[in-house]
């Protein structure tokens, strides 16, 4: 015969402490060496970080303002297209290096117009064909030159200790 397990009325704020207490026990917070995270992924990130804030204070000082506009942009008389006031013979020349393709006037002025494949031409411009003479004043005045040369330096720079041990002037 089994014997039911009966629980007085007056024992159930008891028994329901007992099991909020065992219930509401929390994991320890994930440290350090449970980060998905590693050092170079970090580094990584601060990276792309830093060149889309250059990118940003470039767009900035180039054209007033970041991100797509409601109306297109033109500078230097209609010399000048879109944020980063690409011509369209430098958007059709980079883009052909790039990846390869080959832009009519047209669709290079539809490029330099939209601000995420721009950012993204000015990207592959700036690091990869160290052409940030293209933007001569604005270079200048924002000191890009020194800010290229410092993510560089921390993108290149050995990881010791899971930091990036690079050199970097103060602005």
């Amino acid at each position: 015969m089994q014997r039911k397990l009966r629980v007085r009325p007056a024992r159930y704020p008891l028994l329901l402490a007992l099991l909020a207490i065992a219930g509401c026990t929390k994991p320890p917070p994930p440290g350090p060496a449970l980060s998905s995270e590693t050092a170079a992924d970090l580094r990584a990130r601060d990276i792309d970080e830093r060149k889309d804030e250059m990118l940003r204070e470039l767009a900035v000082c180039e054209s007033g303002g970041t991100g797509d506009s409601l109306q297109p942009i033109y500078g230097g008389r209609g010399a000048f297209v879109g944020r980063f006031q690409f011509t369209p013979s430098t958007v059709i020349s980079y883009i052909q290096q790039m990846d390869g393709r080959s832009l009519s006037s047209r669709e290079a002025t539809a490029l330099a117009h939209d601000y995420h494949q721009a950012k993204a031409l000015a990207k592959f411009v700036i690091f990869e064909k160290d052409g940030i003479w293209n933007w001569p004043l604005c270079t200048r005045k924002l000191g890009l030159v020194q800010q290229v040369s410092d993510i560089k330096s921390l993108a290149s720079a050995p990881l010791l200790g899971g930091t990036a041990v690079a050199q970097s002037s103060a602005r």
